[in-house]
């Protein structure tokens, strides 16, 4: 079974690198490394720099993928129109397994973040920087690397600067959530739909995207658009950040030109030679089969046409020895467990998904897969945020490219293959006790006392519903933090006593590993720089 990946895993680089400049030398690039590797940055115009972004084509690198010269256009026309200063928020929370592209940046080369982020707030007249991080090595380097800059939050300072740390969750990293914490609120998307460009931090326009989207700028900004369009294709120019886990021998972020083929970058990491499927775009993205594979590149335009996606950056194949079902299905289970429960779609339907992709797997047969597509249609479009909508989306695309499998468990009951868990699931009880986080323990029903009276459904229905046969079934995902105290009463309220609340096993924590990876000498890892 995978462990959680390490904060900084080993990063290779396919051709010349950009964004990982230097890492052959130092594991990480303080001020002075940072200025003899990248050399000084001159200040641009807002103009000049919304016109540079659009030039080479730079969208944001958190997901969403929207074009950041025109987020920029649209911060700098909400201040003027309004007259007040905006802020700049660096999103460097990074909340999904499988993704630690932004962690590899604000661990080892944190001043080229700040070099983009500081390039936007001079061209918008920010007075104001936050980055927002959820590990605690990211916190560390952050605060060193403005510690190196003089950069405080003192009043009196032409910029002030700040770090904020949200927990590890998947919904503390949408855009909303960022900004309810900066402002004082738990990170978790608010229920309503603000544009942050118009009212953001403290209700000022507020720019905000990655940190990997930062990074790009800063980098564009050095070379200029003519140089920065030299690598990757001509509609989506520049290198990105993935990160590779999954079935591989080597989970890895390396850096890439688009325009690679992705059967190489899966090559690199020791992944399968036939994988049945690869997730694209991370636990928000689409699965494609094996044979897509090969016809794929790393490009937005090109993994959509094979019904892929780039997302957050993270590309995780399945071998042939494993259940690709039955991998989603955990996968399924924690996003439901990731609820923020505070909408309907959200805190019942995913349950419900993760629920009906288990009576799939387990011989429900053609009506069970009916229901499941009936409770992800209903999910969509119909949340407090995306959570949801990517949660559905990743059910459902499981279900488009694996036919194979689907149709054995529909048709046979089953394809035969155990689900070895390859990929990354953060440990149960490992984040502390946030709201709505895992808390480590399970609902399990004693079959030999359970009577079919239904009342434990009524109270926790989000981890409980009653199947087909009018017995109860419970969803095989670890109780979150927020569900606890209804669960608990649920089993108090079972006459027959046949509920129980279990601890989940933990496996022994890896604490021989460096948050940074292994050096020796000063050289690169064979194969790759970095």
């Amino acid at each position: 079974m995978n462990l959680p990946l390490p904060d900084v895993p080993e990063v290779r680089v396919v051709g010349l690198p950009q964004l990982t400049q230097g890492f052959d030398l130092v594991d990480r690039l303080d001020l002075p490394m940072h200025l003899k590797v990248h050399g000084p940055l001159a200040p641009v115009t807002g103009e000049l720099l919304a016109r540079l972004s659009e030039e080479i084509a730079l969208r944001g690198r958190g997901g969403a993928g929207f074009p950041f010269g025109q987020k920029l256009r649209s911060v700098a026309r909400s201040a003027i129109r309004r007259g007040v200063r905006p802020v700049v928020v660096v999103n460097g929370s990074e909340g999904e397994p499988a993704c630690r592209k932004d962690s590899v940046l604000l661990n080892r080369t944190p001043h080229l973040i700040l070099d983009g982020a500081l390039l936007a707030a001079e061209a918008l007249g920010a007075r104001t920087l936050v980055t927002v991080v959820t590990r605690n090595s990211t916190e560390v380097s952050v605060r060193a690397a403005l510690a190196e800059r003089g950069l405080t939050d003192r009043r009196g300072q032409g910029l002030r600067a700040r770090v904020v740390r949200t927990p590890e969750r998947m919904v503390s990293g949408e855009a909303s959530a960022v900004i309810r914490a900066i402002n004082g609120g738990p990170a978790l998307p608010p229920g309503r739909r603000a544009r942050a460009a118009d009212t953001g931090v403290g209700g000022a326009p507020t720019l905000l995207s990655n940190a990997e989207t930062f990074a790009q700028l800063a980098v564009a900004a050095r070379l200029g658009a003519g140089r920065f369009r030299r690598s990757g294709t001509d509609s989506e120019p520049g290198t990105v950040l993935l990160t590779v886990s999954g079935a591989v021998a080597r989970p890895m972020v390396v850096e890439v030109p688009t325009g690679v083929p992705l059967r190489y970058v899966l090559r690199l990491a020791g992944a399968p030679p036939l994988p049945q499927g690869v997730l694209t775009g991370g636990y928000h993205g689409n699965w494609i089969d094996g044979p897509a594979v090969d016809a794929a590149v790393v490009e937005r335009a090109s993994l959509a046409a094979v019904g892929g996606s780039l997302g957050a950056g993270a590309i995780l194949p399945v071998g042939p020895e494993t259940c690709p079902l039955g991998e989603a299905l955990r996968v399924a289970n924690w996003l439901a467990a990731e609820t923020a429960g505070q909408c309907g779609p959200c805190r019942l339907g995913l349950p419900a998904a993760a629920g009906g992709l288990a009576d799939v797997i387990g011989g429900g047969g053609p009506a069970a897969l009916e229901a499941l597509r009936e409770v992800a249609l209903a999910v969509r479009g119909r949340g407090a945020c995306k959570h949801p909508d990517g949660s559905a989306r990743f059910v459902t695309s499981a279900l488009s490219a694996f036919t194979d499998d689907l149709a054995a468990h529909v048709l046979r009951g089953g394809c035969g293959r155990e689900t070895t868990g390859v990929l990354p699931l953060p440990l149960p009880g490992r984040r502390g006790t946030e709201e709505s986080v895992p808390s480590g323990e399970k609902v399990l029903v004693d079959w030999t006392l359970c009577q079919g009276h239904g009342l434990c459904a009524d109270v926790v229905p989000e981890l409980i519903r009653i199947g087909p046969d009018g017995y109860p079934a419970v969803a095989d995902a670890v109780v979150p933090v927020h569900l606890r105290g209804r669960a608990q009463r649920a089993v108090r309220r079972c006459p027959a006593l046949a509920l129980r609340i279990e601890q989940t096993q933990l496996p022994a924590p890896d604490t021989g590993r460096s948050a940074l990876p292994y050096r020796s000498g000063g050289r690169a890892p064979a194969g790759g720089r970095g």
